[in-house]
């Protein structure tokens, strides 16, 4: 999923072109000596211009089509405009003092947004160490290919600009990466630099052959084939770095991270403590499951069973069928409010995108009509017969991931962030928020009553849960203690019961996304925030009250969403 980042409450006058997306301001306003709620909103919308257009390819991203075929400036100069621009928001916004709660919480969210954005800028420094910066920072034309937002030959167009911009894009790139990088990142990044040249050439040209313009289609052919090449060269020169086993932050950087980037200031003692304990809660779980589901096997014949029951017709076709099913058991159950008519499709994920095993394409706030894209990604061909066998997951494991990407987890969330009332909580919608709130779905369901208590319906969910656990720990371990990778994979495989695809999939992972605790860690937060909030309003009659309010905040760090629901001074018993 491409992480966009965090939500408020004031509305503003955003959108004021025919294209329904921002104009763009030269300049970032500070504050005046007395400042209004009135120029907090002319803030607010001056500095959101400016931030789409000094990331082109996240404003696409939004449905801000004016900035179609444009991609970020990776120069040295675009980097320290970019962290230059980072930090006067965060000066800028702290001089608004006078403001009432709504605006109070904007402001504190985008300075969040802000602070999360130059930690990977500046001291992660992610545009010269990682190359997933750029596979998921705005090579990716697909939002010009699977979005039906204009006629095919007005994208078309948009993709040739993109295309010819790639060749210096390329270029800012190679000037930016050292010549030595960890083996995973090289492999990252020759797969994903490479999968995108053959996307270019491929499949995302394939996609407009039915245009007819000869004099189009001709200029389409040559500036695919010259941003293909380009970017091939990018994989080819990454394929040929020095391997070294340095891809962990450290402890200490590791926990500005955390605070950074989702507001949690707990030690990292304590947050390795707790999702530890989760591990053990599901694990427990997992026994008592399988002693049901598979009486006298061990765990890993339980999930050997599970696995073993597949999807009929393949993961795509069953993930098409199941999304109505789980829409109504929503709806039924009155668990949380869907807006509007919106669709999710089901696709197989592009050969250049398939670090994952599934993720959702959701449209931006500035689209309309556009439908999300539930992606699924097929098994390594260079794997063995047995080992893509085992990637493709059970139905009941699907079931999960299903409820995970689309309802009620991602898709119904994003409906929601895009409506929110505020265009900070609309455009950025944060790590911890998305993941937390996707994963704490498929608990939340199966405690609703999803599966009717069929044991091998929660071997599915757990078996999803122990995935995000050792995400958790890895992450921790990799970055802050000294975990290899190799042993990060033993742990997917021992304690979580995770094949060796994914194990292998999810230990490389950890190295490039330190983040993706954030799963497990925005689980935790949600659930202890219900819990809370509930306990005086009915726990149980409350849960859709509660989710329709958490989601309406659009996507911001937990803690923020919890100090205003819960009416604290500050955000505090986070776990």
């Amino acid at each position: 999923m491409k992480h966009k980042l965090l939500a408020g409450l004031a509305c503003l006058a955003l959108c004021t072109g025919a294209t329904g997306a921002p104009v763009t301001a030269e300049t970032t306003p500070t504050a005046p000596a007395s400042a209004s709620a009135q120029d907090w909103k002319a803030f607010v919308q001056t500095t959101l211009d400016k931030w789409l257009a000094g990331d082109p390819a996240f404003a696409v991203y939004q449905g801000a089509h004016q900035f179609d075929g444009k991609l970020p400036d990776w120069s040295d100069a675009g980097l320290k405009a970019r962290a230059a621009f980072l930090h006067s928001v965060i000066d800028d916004a702290k001089d608004f003092t006078d403001l009432n709660e709504a605006d109070r919480f904007e402001r504190d969210y985008l300075v969040q947004v802000a602070k999360g954005q130059l930690f990977w800028l500046e001291d992660a420094d992610l545009p010269h160490k990682n190359p997933s910066f750029y596979i998921g920072g705005g090579l990716d034309p697909n939002v010009y290919v699977s979005r039906d937002y204009a006629d095919k030959a007005t994208r078309m167009k948009a993709v040739i600009a993109f295309f010819k911009a790639v060749p210096t894009a390329a270029q800012q790139i190679r000037a930016n990466l050292p010549t030595a990088m960890p083996a995973t990142f090289i492999k990252v990044g020759t797969a994903g630099f490479g999968g995108l040249a053959d996307y270019y050439s491929g499949d995302a040209r394939a996609a407009f052959a039915d245009v007819k313009d000869p004099a189009l289609q001709a200029e389409f052919k040559t500036a695919s084939e010259t941003a293909a090449e380009a970017m091939q060269g990018l994989a080819d020169w990454v394929a040929k770095a020095t391997p070294t086993p340095d891809y962990a932050l450290g402890a200490e950087r590791f926990s500005r991270m955390v605070l950074a980037t989702e507001a949690v200031d707990t030690p990292l003692d304590e947050l390795e403590a707790v999702g530890r304990a989760d591990l053990e809660r599901n694990q427990e779980a997992l026994q008592k499951a399988c002693a049901e589901y598979a009486p006298g096997k061990t765990i890993p014949e339980c999930f050997d069973k599970m696995r073993a029951d597949k999807p009929d017709g393949g993961p795509v076709l069953a993930a098409r069928k199941q999304i109505p099913e789980l829409t109504a058991f929503v709806k039924e159950h009155d668990l949380v409010t869907i807006p509007g008519t919106e669709k999710a499709l089901v696709e197989e994920s592009p050969p250049y995108n398939r670090q994952n095993s599934a993720y959702i394409d959701p449209p931006g706030p500035f689209e309309k009509g556009i439908p999300s894209i539930y992606y699924i990604s097929p098994p390594d061909p260079s794997w063995s017969q047995q080992k893509q066998m085992d990637y493709i997951p059970g139905k009941n494991d699907l079931l999960f991931t299903s409820v995970h990407e689309v309802m009620p987890g991602h898709f119904l969330q994003f409906l929601h962030s895009n409506r929110s009332p505020s265009w900070v909580g609309r455009l950025f919608v944060g790590y911890a928020f998305a993941e937390g709130w996707a994963h704490y779905a498929e608990e939340m369901m199966w405690e609703a009553g999803l599966g009717d208590g069929d044991p091998g319906v929660h071997v599915g969910q757990i078996s999803n849960a122990l995935l995000r656990d050792c995400r958790y720990l890895s992450a921790i371990g990799l970055h802050a203690r000294g975990m290899t990778v190799e042993q990060s994979k033993r742990m997917f495989m021992d304690e979580c019961y995770q094949d060796e695809g994914t194990a292998d999939q999810q230990a490389a992972r950890g190295t490039y996304d330190p983040a993706y605790l954030n799963y497990t860690l925005g689980k935790l937060m949600i659930r202890k925030l219900r819990a809370d909030w509930t306990a005086t309003r009915g726990d149980r009659k409350a849960w859709k009250e509660f989710h329709d309010q958490f989601l309406s905040y659009g996507g911001p760090p937990i803690p923020l969403v919890r100090q205003s629901m819960m009416h604290e001074d500050a955000p505090h018993a986070v776990f």
